[in-house]
């Protein structure tokens, strides 16, 4: 069985938009709320925390300087002119712990063990790393640009810089390739996304580049649609998580990111992602994810549901319309039977941004935040009560 960590909460106050709020995160965590809600300024601060020593050493790795001076970190961290995010009544407090300006820098006796990434952030933009066919360095950004996407880029490109070394020739498959996920997900990933194309890093150009061939035609990234080029860089991010040699997880890494999976994918594409997560979740990872999609949040529903009536997970294929196999029955009795599910709601409200706890997202609670899954249901809801009206007036 899988070992449960303790719970962890991470609480802000008056930081950007965010007037106040406290997440309890389960393995898999989910923040919906409208866009500019502060989710991903909520994400990156913690992601700051959790990480800041490992975080301030590689900025000082590729020379950036702040001076000493927290407003000049943040602009290097959260992007150009975002100092402003934090005031002087801002507080951050992660798990139990509250840390000032001042705490962030300090680095004072610091062990090597805390120098290690801890938390794994595959950001929004991450589409924009494979401009050309291949991850961008970390140098190759504006100096003001995120640091999570310039860090996200870094580390698949060392990645694929490794996949490449072990290689042979001008080309090495990058996908399907067995290993790195189970059999099972790879399928879907095929069916839903690649259509039995498989991917290659070519590097008989000159340059290192990914190729998406299709029958006897090698397609360029620029060509693909967007729904794979929005996948590469989360099928990277998932040969980055699961190492080789059967191991489980990366040793330091006990959290994992992903803001916006659905962003250029049809709903079958995001059933696939999900099973992706429930992999992460099964191998220990905590899963967190800021979406719009409320297919997300159907599957939280399922899975809470499915934990009430004492269900195996077996109901899953059903729901993902897959076939029945070994390693999806062990993700799916995991889930269900092991693992916590959240749901957070970043509301919007004319003081700023509250956060509240949506997780029953119970469609009747006289709460609306919670009958409407923060809003994501609130349109179908609406429909729905318009045509029932309209059904019922025709038969009077």
């Amino acid at each position: 069985m899988t070992k449960k960590r303790a719970t962890t909460t991470f609480s802000v106050s008056n930081l950007a938009q965010i007037r106040e709020g406290t997440v309890n995160f389960g393995d898999f965590t989910l923040l919906v709320g409208p866009q500019a809600s502060g989710k991903s300024l909520f994400l990156q601060m913690l992601k700051l925390l959790v990480d800041r020593h490992q975080i301030l050493d590689t900025l000082e790795l590729h020379a950036y300087d702040w001076g000493g001076k927290f407003e000049n970190l943040l602009n290097m961290y959260f992007g150009e002119s975002m100092s402003g995010i934090w005031k002087p009544d801002t507080h951050v407090t992660w798990d139990g712990t509250t840390f000032s300006s001042q705490s962030i820098l300090n680095r004072k006796g610091v062990k090597a063990s805390s120098r290690e990434e801890n938390m794994f952030y595959i950001p929004a933009q991450r589409v924009l790393t494979l401009a050309q066919g291949f991850p961008r360095p970390f140098n190759n950004y504006e100096f003001g640009d995120p640091y999570v996407l310039k860090a996200f880029s870094e580390t698949m490109r060392v990645l694929m810089e490794k996949e490449s070394a072990n290689g042979h020739g001008g080309q090495e498959k990058i996908f399907p390739k067995t290993g790195k996920m189970s059999a099972a997900i790879r399928k879907q990933v095929n069916f839903s996304i690649f259509h039995e194309a498989s991917i290659e890093l070519d590097k008989s150009s000159g340059r290192k580049r990914f190729l998406l061939h299709v029958g006897e035609s090698k397609l360029p990234f620029m060509t693909w649609s967007a729904g794979q080029k929005e996948f590469m860089p989360l099928l990277l991010s998932l040969y980055h998580l699961i190492p080789s040699g059967g191991i489980e997880k990366k040793d330091t890494i006990d959290w994992v990111v992903i803001e916006e999976p659905e962003m250029g994918l049809h709903p079958k594409a995001i059933q696939t992602v999900m099973l992706l997560a429930l992999q992460l979740i099964k191998r220990g990872y905590k899963v967190v994810i800021s979406t719009h999609s409320p297919v997300l949040l159907e599957l939280v529903w399922v899975i809470n549901n499915l934990k009430e009536y004492f269900s195996t997970g077996e109901e899953l294929f059903e729901l993902f319309d897959t076939p029945k196999s070994a390693d999806l029955r062990s993700i799916f009795q995991v889930s269900v039977k092991e693992k916590t599910f959240k749901t957070w709601y970043f509301e919007r409200e004319s003081g700023g941004v509250h956060i509240r706890d949506i997780s029953t997202l119970d469609a009747g609670s006289d709460n609306p935040d919670i009958a409407n899954w923060g809003g994501l249901s609130e349109f179908a809801s609406r429909a729905v009560d318009i045509i029932s009206k309209l059904a019922a007036d025709a038969e009077k």
